[in-house]
């Protein structure tokens, strides 16, 4: 079994990293067979985001005209609150019992969460927290990409784990990609849609996105319980026997767990949050800020932002086939450093300059009374469009260039994803031989906790204070991780690697 561990250097993204004597190898077989379900696991999380982000805020419009930009925000952290509370529980379930049951438990949660969200509208009064409600529940159910983290790292060896990392990010990024991808062409159904009156459910370009979401929960449980097989490797690739922890507490590597390097792991969930909280600022407000600065109606807005979100999704994919040649090549933390420089370029570019200016929506209103007295008489009325003026600082921030966002999420759909799998790689390194799924389902808490925060920060410093004041803090943070990641650049090394220094 020795030479299966060396088997990564020569695999394609996505493949089996499987050689031709490993082939035979029934077991071998069975273990990348269950790796593969937990790929499209960690995919279904993705789309199970990514499907409604863009539709979020036209859809919370719809159902609830009591919804603001700031509750959007909280729409968007409900997710993450969810997934954060629920990563630590799943995580640890993992380590006492079977992977399986967390994952068909979550899954199921998922589905119904799903079909909850699709009924949003339905309720008479306060349909936004319905909303809310709905988003937060599949974000619990999200929480299990702590117990798929904790398998994939347990069942490959430590040469295999930079790959299957990459490959287990490279399925996020093409849920990253469906999802967008998947609600753009569902735009084309429309508002209205059609309306099933069997079951009382309307079918439009907000609902049927989360009901396809349910389908693939389905898909998901059946591959979990009928595929899923547990297997367990050490670093060097060879088979080893599953313990899980024992009731009193003790763990079954506990002599490993005492030379873990503390401070590196509090630095990587550090580092993990940092670049969680600047995507989640990015995918939250790239809706609203480009209704604000390129006047874009509700549908242009969903359509147009779901194409870039997939674009940025495609290079994601790109970015992580790079990433594992050039990883094997310098080594992990230098690929991590430089997504952060890139980062922080995106932002950068992000900065409002020039003398052009968005367009107001108030100038509607006093210039065009009169059409706005006849809209009031019709059934339809014109949707506003602009940048509100209760935004006070759209009559003197000049707008960002269609020119300098599409530059940015080049850059940024560069970096996230660069340090996005050496956060996951590192972090597994780190933990070396011992079960990870209390470690991986706080390194999921510490990101959701990000992704919680971050949706309630840039709506409130969107808001009131407007682009310049927000991406500024962000390029600032973005700073504080890089000189976090040099100040402890040579802590965040492999278990195997720093055990052997210490002899």
């Amino acid at each position: 079994m020795s030479q299966l561990s060396d088997s990564d250097d020569t695999t394609p993204l996505l493949g089996d990293d499987s050689s031709s004597d490993a082939s035979q190898d029934e077991d071998y077989r069975s273990r990348w067979r269950s790796i593969r379900v937990m790929y499209f696991t960690m995919f279904l999380s993705s789309v199970g985001f990514t499907i409604v982000i863009t539709s979020l805020w036209p859809y919370l419009q719809k159902v609830d005209d009591s919804a603001s930009a700031t509750f959007l925000g909280w729409a968007v952290a409900a997710y993450s609150l969810g997934q954060m509370a629920a990563s630590p529980i799943f995580g640890t379930w993992s380590n006492y019992r079977p992977h399986k049951e967390p994952l068909v438990c979550s899954i199921i949660l998922n589905l119904l969460a799903n079909v909850y969200y699709a009924y949003a509208y339905l309720p008479r009064t306060n349909n936004k927290f319905h909303v809310l409600i709905s988003r937060a529940l599949v974000g619990f159910g999200a929480g299990n990409v702590a117990v798929v983290r904790s398998y994939v790292a347990g069942a490959t060896s430590l040469k295999e784990r930079t790959g299957a990392m990459a490959n287990m990010s490279a399925c996020q990024a093409l849920g990253f990609i469906l999802g967008p991808a998947l609600q753009a062409c569902l735009s084309f159904i429309g508002e209205h849609g059609v309306t099933v009156t069997v079951i009382d459910l309307q079918l439009n370009m907000y609902t049927t996105p989360a009901l396809l979401a349910a389908a693939f929960c389905f898909i998901n449980i059946v591959l979990v319980v009928f595929v899923l097989r547990p297997h367990h490797v050490d670093e060097q690739g060879r088979v080893q026997a599953i313990n899980y922890t024992s009731e009193d507490g003790e763990d079954v590597v506990e002599e490993s767990d005492r030379t873990i390097d503390h401070i590196a792991v509090l630095t990587s969930n550090a580092l993990f949050f940092i670049v969680m909280f600047i995507f989640a600022v990015f995918e939250t407000i790239i809706t609203p800020l480009s209704m604000d600065m390129y006047a874009w109606t509700r549908t242009e807005a969903v359509l147009y932002n779901g194409i870039i979100i997939c674009c940025i999704g495609l290079q994601s994919i790109l970015v992580f086939i790079i990433v594992k040649v050039v990883s094997a090549r310098y080594g992990d933390r230098p690929v991590m450093l430089a997504g952060l420089v890139i980062i922080l370029c995106g932002f950068f570019i992000l900065l409002p300059w020039g003398n052009h200016y968005p367009k107001i929506q108030w100038a509607d209103l006093k210039n065009g009374s009169l059409v706005g007295e006849m809209n009031k008489a019709s059934n339809h009325s014109v949707e506003p469009t602009g940048c509100p003026y209760e935004q006070t600082w759209c009559q003197y921030t000049p707008s960002i260039h269609l020119a300098q966002f599409i530059s940015s999420n080049i850059l940024i759909g560069v970096g996230y994803p660069a340090c996005n799998v050496m956060s996951y790689t590192l972090y597994s390194k780190i933990l070396g031989p011992i079960p990870q799924g209390v470690y991986m389902g706080w390194l999921t808490a510490s990101g959701s906790g990000a992704r919680t925060v971050a949706p309630v920060f840039v709506s409130q410093v969107y808001t009131i204070l407007g682009p310049r004041w927000c991406f500024s803090l962000i390029c600032g943070m973005v700073v504080g991780a890089i000189v976090l990641l040099s100040c402890c650049y040579h802590r965040l090394v492999a278990f195997s690697v720093r055990h052997r220094r210490s002899v």
